[in-house]
């Protein structure tokens, strides 16, 4: 695995962290009763919004050596993972539908993948 396909991994775990921590600064007892202002100050959203900006960044990287029409669908694992993790940590559904589609999204980034 070269250097670029790593700083797209990277970029991709730094987005998923992301997003875990947006959803934490916007979930809870606190965040609930609280307006969008309270939210948005909330240190998992700050974090939640600089994991983005970093994860933006690793993806440029990654973009001065991968195609672009192969980097940006290969971030479509993070849609597999973040159901996973809303599934486990936020009690969202996972039902049928949905892993049936998780798995078409893992068949579709594999062979894009493959392709680079």
């Amino acid at each position: 695995m070269t250097a670029a396909w790593l700083t797209l991994a990277a970029a991709i775990t730094t987005s998923l962290v992301g997003q875990v921590l947006l959803k934490a600064g916007a979930s809870g007892s606190v965040a609930a009763s609280a307006g969008f202002i309270d939210q948005l100050f909330r240190w998992q959203t700050i974090i939640g919004l600089g994991a983005y900006g970093g994860a933006a960044l690793l993806y440029i990287i990654a973009l001065r050596k991968i195609p672009m029409s192969v980097a940006l669908p290969c971030t479509a694992a993070s849609y597999v993972v973040i159901a996973l993790i809303g599934w486990a940590v936020f009690g969202e559904s996972l039902g049928a539908q949905k892993l049936a589609a998780i798995a078409l999204i893992c068949g579709g980034v594999v062979l894009l993948a493959t392709t680079a």
